[in-house]
């Protein structure tokens, strides 16, 4: 006996965007949307630029005491460590949802060669942390100049021809 079902062109979408939600769902288990926002890692933003004489590091840090931030060059990698707390009196409040992130963070760089770590400077203002990794002499480029025309001439030599006598 065979059967005959009626061919439902949307079925194909409706199953293509389950799997596709499936995907993008938080791979860590079944807790909803919410839930996920507070459980994620600490990790704060950072941009990373470049001039002729420094790196600079811009490394967001609103809430945190520098007490609480340690900068450290260790060979060849510079480490920012911190930690945002949790203020004792909010603790007692009765929340709905907490969004922002609380605890420590780690980041680290591999520094390039043509840093000197012996010079590297650190500034905490409205909530960025500043690190300013400066160049080593060797590494800043070096502009030299080209002499074009200029009072010597080269004079060009053609060769004498030979005569012979007959």
């Amino acid at each position: 006996m065979t059967l005959i079902t009626r061919y439902d062109p949307f079925r194909e979408f409706a199953t293509l965007q389950d799997r596709i939600n499936r995907l993008f769902r938080d791979p860590r288990g079944a807790e909803g949307h919410d839930e996920s926002l507070t459980t994620t890692a600490f990790a704060p933003p950072v941009d990373v630029y470049e001039d002729e004489h420094n790196i600079t590091l811009k490394i967001e840090v609103p809430g945190i005491d520098e007490k609480d931030i340690d900068v450290r060059v260790e060979n060849n990698t510079l480490t920012v460590h911190g930690e945002r707390k949790l203020d004792k009196e909010e603790k007692e409040e009765n929340y709905r949802r907490v969004e922002r992130q609380y605890g420590s963070f780690t980041r680290t760089f591999t520094l390039p060669s043509t840093v000197d770590r012996e010079n590297v400077q650190a500034d905490y203002e409205k909530g960025v942390l500043k690190i300013k990794l400066a160049k080593k002499a060797e590494a800043k480029p070096k502009q030299i100049k080209v002499n074009v025309g200029g009072e010597k001439t080269l004079e060009s030599k053609e060769p004498k021809s030979v005569t012979k006598a007959a």
